[in-house]
């Protein structure tokens, strides 16, 4: 066999190899390139752009159905919700958030927090409650159980110590009762008028020694005189006044009858209608003037030094940073009953508004050609460098085809 036979042999594996080679590379390479279109004059070449760049826009949009369709369908993203949103994550991030602005609340400067709370105080002492409280009032029973409470636990049970009876006695005797005000009271007391009735009750109703005493001296000159001593001797009558509170132990028995006064030691029926007069007395005051007393205490009040005592009170408190866990706890609980009962609306209501397949399509579009063949190839290199090498094997086969058909004729 000479070398032309032989030359003619081996060219189709080679050649077939080759083509097939170097055509399916150009095939792939044809997906991407030319980036941009070719123009001859007004004419474009065929071909330009690559097949992938030329139909860039219907990629986007098969990305996006086949996604959407397929992969994040509303049963896929309720899984993935209820995976994002599991009762551990939910609390961890609401307890992050409360610390947030429980630090942002420690960090105000200008009291902004301070001036919201003011102001929900106000409205809420100053205009809801009186308004409420003037619909309450209508009841009949209106604050009945609380007011017989506070009379059975605290005034029926209520009686001085030691200590508070001689402070309220000498008070009594000291500034209500001293010795000028009971010579004033003697005076008042002592009018001609009331002379004559205590002078003729005396004549009339005593007997025996008495009655002679009474029907010869009487009791007029003795109780003018003693008027007519307590307006001209006001200091010496004082003094007398005075010594006599002390040799009677006024204040010890005032003292020792502070301390038994007590509304238990009163009949049944008594107690009964003090507590219903006391009750009626302050639901009438409460219905007439309640709102009107809420309202002026409500002007009175300073609240932003009150909401700022309340600031500084909520930063300091130990149980308000170890409470933040449990309320934490309780509002994810509260998420999770919610979201397992409307997820699947939420989620259906989600989808539009976040238009996931409009984002894919308008990433995609986007994405430059060079880009998007780094990608991809970046994802199936081996995948199309496979193909490039099955294309020359190919050809080989087919060129050993042919030089078998070759040698047998």
């Amino acid at each position: 066999m000479d070398w032309s036979n032989l030359w003619s042999l081996l060219l189709p594996p080679i050649a077939g190899g080759i083509i097939g080679y170097f055509t399916n590379d150009l095939a792939i390479k044809m997906l991407f390139r030319p980036y941009k279109a070719i123009y001859i004059g007004k004419r474009r070449l065929p071909f330009t752009p690559g097949l992938i760049p030329h139909n860039q826009e219907r990629l986007a949009q098969r990305i996006a159905d086949t996604i959407m369709g397929s992969l994040l369908t509303p049963t896929e993203l309720q899984r993935l919700t209820r995976r994002l949103l599991h009762p551990e994550r939910v609390q961890g991030t609401i307890l992050w958030m409360l610390n947030l602005a429980l630090d942002q609340v420690q960090l105000d400067k200008e009291q902004k927090t301070a001036k919201i709370l003011a102001g929900i105080l106000h409205d809420l002492l100053g205009e809801s409650f009186p308004r409420l409280l003037k619909v309450l009032a209508r009841r009949e029973d209106f604050l009945e159980a609380q007011l017989n409470h506070i009379f059975d636990q605290i005034l029926l049970e209520f009686q001085l110590n030691d200590q508070q009876a001689k402070q309220l006695a000498d008070w009594i005797l000291q500034v209500a009762l001293p010795p000028d005000i009971l010579r004033q009271v003697l005076i008042d007391f002592l009018t001609d008028r009331n002379i004559q009735v205590i002078d003729e009750g005396f004549r009339e109703k005593t007997s025996g020694t008495y009655w002679v005493v009474a029907n010869l001296f009487g009791l007029r000159n003795t109780l003018t005189r003693l008027r007519t001593y307590c307006l001209d001797e006001k200091d010496i009558t004082n003094a007398r006044l005075e010594e006599l509170l002390t040799a009677l132990s006024t204040r010890d028995r005032l003292q020792v009858w502070l301390q038994r006064l007590s509304l238990q030691n009163l009949p049944v029926s008594t107690v009964r209608q003090l507590r219903k007069t006391m009750r009626d007395a302050v639901r009438d005051y409460i219905r007439e003037r309640g709102t009107d007393f809420l309202q002026g205490l409500s002007q009175s009040i300073e609240w932003e030094k009150v909401a700022v005592l309340i600031l500084n009170r909520l930063r300091e408190s130990a149980i308000m940073s170890s409470s933040l866990e449990l309320i934490s706890h309780e509002l994810a609980l509260i998420l999770e009953r919610y979201l397992e009962k409307d997820l699947e609306n939420i989620v259906s209501q989600i989808i539009p508004i976040l238009s996931i397949d409009e984002v894919i399509v308008d990433r995609v579009k986007a994405t430059s050609p060079k880009d998007l063949e780094l990608a991809i190839q970046g994802i199936v290199k081996s995948e199309l460098q496979a193909i490039v090498n099955l294309g020359g094997i190919l050809g080989v086969i087919i060129g050993l085809f042919q030089t078998v058909l070759l040698w047998l004729r």
